[in-house]
């Protein structure tokens, strides 16, 4: 699966490691949860482009799946000379983030309500943020959860503070109306204020066995 990402002049990119619990790898071997984030920092402008996203299926963990990379707008020529510099930065978090909520973790499953006839083809997303000034919000702050897709509808969304940590959760329902891929973005705000980072999902046709 290819995804681009359409920018110009872009500032940095990378593939960033962020889950460090060793007990969500049980890799004693090579310890994916010591994994390097690695941002390329552009040195000038290079002008019109995008970033692709290549997720490549693998059938063992021995293989390298995924990568990052800058395509520019306009194609190569014979006899052309293009030229980007840029700064690799290796380590635990990229170099600059960005001081609002991150997202903490990303869960799937059946849509509608416990306790009563769920619904086919309709998927729960629940989406976890945490950082930046979120720690001070409560629910009476009008939390709220700005939400799309690029098909598809989407339902039953809200917010809440998750109970004994500094993490707010996003919900809500999504029933796809075809085969392909949907493109789907999800942020939370407070009145005119942008709270977190925008959450980049990739809706594909589920495997979920349906109740009835």
């Amino acid at each position: 699966m290819t995804s681009t990402f359409v920018d110009k002049n872009i500032k940095g990119f990378g593939l960033c490691q962020r889950d460090r619990a060793f007990e969500n790898y049980q890799d004693d071997g090579v310890f994916y949860e010591k994994r390097s984030t690695v941002w390329v920092e552009p040195r000038g402008e290079w002008g019109d482009g995008a970033v692709q996203l290549v997720e490549i299926a693998t059938d063992d963990e021995i293989h390298d799946n995924i990568v990052a990379y800058w395509l520019p707008a306009a194609p190569a020529s014979k006899g052309s000379e293009i030229a980007f510099d840029y700064r690799l930065t290796w380590g635990v978090d990229e170099p600059s983030p960005a001081p609002v909520g991150r997202v903490y973790s990303t869960r799937l499953g059946f849509g509608g309500v416990p306790g009563q006839t769920r619904p086919a083809g309709v998927v729960k997303y629940v989406i976890d943020f945490d950082g930046g000034d979120l720690k001070t919000y409560d629910q009476s702050s009008g939390v709220e959860a700005v939400v799309s897709a690029s098909s598809g509808s989407i339902s039953g969304v809200y917010t809440l503070p998750v109970v004994g940590t500094t993490r707010w959760r996003a919900v809500f329902d999504f029933k796809g109306d075809g085969p392909n891929p949907v493109d789907m973005r999800l942020y939370l705000r407070a009145g005119d204020k942008t709270l977190t980072e925008t959450w980049l999902y990739q809706h594909l046709p589920t495997t979920f066995v349906w109740p009835k």
